[in-house]
């Protein structure tokens, strides 16, 4: 269950101290207005740590740095854009620009500035949900909270004078070279870094990230040199263009619309992405984005018309097709699906996906066979094991043409991979069941209804109780499923009208009937049993 809170009320290191103590394992989230920020623990400790739109990329790092050449940076980049899925730091050690200490160095003091920035926060919420973690989880850091802490700590403090002499990043500071003759000075070495670059144009900005410097080991340097009479303030920067200031604010609410996509904030992600079109009209990934975000909300017409305006807008991109094909699949339109998801093969040759969604329309569409041969060439796409979704699929093609055996073995194959998925189970059980093995059927059903309530677990198990004559057993798991999903299905309701009626309640069983021909007006064997019921007076 996610862990919910205001700033305000609970300040970030006493929820990073709750989480350490906790040894909790999830993703904490941090948004505050247009600021968002997320931290990932695996049994406590710290892992990864990220704020959106803050300058501090590892290329960016390591190039302020000095540590990597700007060749070398475009050649690894131009490495990743092949190797999709390869991180850059990785690339930049294979092509020998990068010891990997040094990478390892640059990824802690990454996620170790990032955490400190998010210290600072007062105000905004936190949500911590658990078992997330990061898109790419290997080799990440860990990193004991508590040593964070009071670092952090102090740096509030201090960091809270240093605003007092630089309140805004946009100042422009100057050195006062007659003070700088005096042979008597000595500078640390943050502070020699910056006196190249204090010159009188640069803002503290474009001086901190000229530096290689983290924000606060430059205001700390750049304080020192306030103080001592060494530097002044003598304006702020210029405006920026203005065709540059709308690509900076289209790119930063592009990022914070992705980040809140990808926290499930999907009605804050939608306004960022609006603000995106609202600033480049003629933009086709923020359609795309919204077409994504009214699908998961349900309103498949609505993503059907943003998908056409990313193609529209962009060109026909394989993954739009694809998921225009899935929406005009949702909205019954079945023949331009098919249409489409056939581009989108073409153009995701290697896509299992894309694949495994053709064949699960091949599968609505009545054709196991094609279905399954589909789902063929998607297994040999995927690298690691199938998600759920796949031997949800390949199981319903194989028992569709009266493939038992082999369903079975895939369904069992399905449940190992994936054990705690009720669909599966659900599907493994009702196979149990056809191939005569209704211990096993009732075992397995019986386990995941205690594992999560979903309604056609509890409908299934209802349904063996009742064929084996358990009706008072049935009627429990009927009632458990309706309560869950009222309009599971006439089914239900018939068997459950069966049920009242063997217990003389004619009342109940005319209610439970009569819902199942509201759901299924040609449920006959329901119209018959209300025509045999008495009247009621």
């Amino acid at each position: 269950m996610a862990i919910r809170g205001s700033l305000k009320e609970a300040s970030l290191p006493d929820v990073v101290q709750l989480l350490y103590f906790g040894r909790r394992t999830g993703c904490l989230a941090l948004s505050d207005r247009q600021r968002f920020g997320s931290v990932y623990f695996e049994e406590g400790w710290i892992t990864y740590a990220t704020i959106v739109n803050r300058r501090d990329r590892v290329g960016d790092i390591l190039l302020r740095n000095g540590t990597i050449t700007r060749e070398q940076l475009d050649q690894a980049l131009g490495m990743q854009q092949v190797a999709r899925g390869r991180r850059l730091g990785e690339l930049l050690v294979s092509i020998g620009a990068l010891a990997a200490t040094e990478l390892h160095r640059v990824l802690r003091m990454q996620i170790e500035e990032a955490v400190f920035s998010l210290f600072a926060w007062t105000a905004g919420t936190f949500t911590f949900e658990a078992g997330v973690r990061p898109d790419d989880d290997d080799d990440r850091e860990r990193i004991n909270p508590e040593n964070l802490l009071l670092e952090g700590a102090r740096r509030i403090d201090e960091w809270s004078l240093i605003e007092k002499k630089i309140p805004s990043f946009d100042l422009v500071f100057a050195l006062d070279r007659n003070a700088l003759a005096n042979e008597s000075l000595s500078f640390t070495e943050a502070q020699r870094r910056l006196l190249p670059l204090v010159d009188g144009t640069r803002d503290a900005r474009e001086v901190i990230d000229a530096s290689g410097l983290s924000d606060f080991e430059a205001g700390q340097a750049l304080f020192g040199l306030i103080t001592a009479g060494l530097a002044q303030r003598i304006g702020t920067s210029s405006k920026t263009a203005p065709a540059r200031l709308v690509e900076a604010q289209i790119d930063e609410h592009r990022n914070l619309g992705v980040a809140f996509l990808k926290s499930d904030m999907l009605d804050e992600a939608a306004r960022e992405f609006r603000r995106v079109m609202e600033l480049r009209p003629s933009e086709g990934s923020a359609p795309f984005l919204l077409g994504v975000i009214a699908g998961r909300q349900g309103r498949w017409s609505e993503a059907v018309e943003l998908f056409r305006q990313s193609l529209d807008r962009a060109g026909p991109r394989g993954h739009v097709i694809h998921n225009l094909a899935v929406a005009l699949e949702e909205v019954g339109r079945l023949d331009q699906a098919e249409s489409l998801f056939a581009e989108a093969a073409s153009r995701l040759a290697e896509d299992p996906r894309t694949f495994q969604s053709w064949a699960l329309l091949a599968l609505r569409r009545g054709d196991a066979g094609v279905a399954w041969a589909r789902l063929e060439r998607a297994r040999e796409l995927y690298a690691r094991i199938p998600p759920p979704l796949w031997y949800f699929g390949a199981v319903q093609s194989l028992a569709h043409q009266e493939q038992l055996e082999p369903a079975l073995a895939l369904a069992q194959e399905g449940v190992r991979h994936h054990p705690t998925d009720p669909v599966l189970r659900n599907n493994l059980a009702v196979l149990l069941e056809a191939s005569g093995d209704p211990i096993s059927a009732e075992a397995t059903l019986t386990e995941a209804s205690r594992d999560e309530p979903v309604p056609q677990v509890h409908k299934n198990l209802g349904d063996l109780f009742y064929r084996s004559g358990r009706y008072d057993d049935a009627l429990q798991q009927y009632e458990r499923a309706a309560v869950l999903d009222p309009d599971l299905g006439d089914d239900l309701y018939f068997k459950l009208g069966n049920l009242a009626f063997r217990r003389r309640d004619a009342g109940r069983a005319r209610e439970c009937w009569e819902q199942a021909l509201r759901l299924n007006p040609g449920h006959q064997l329901a119209r018959a049993n209300l025509e045999l019921l008495p009247v009621p007076q």
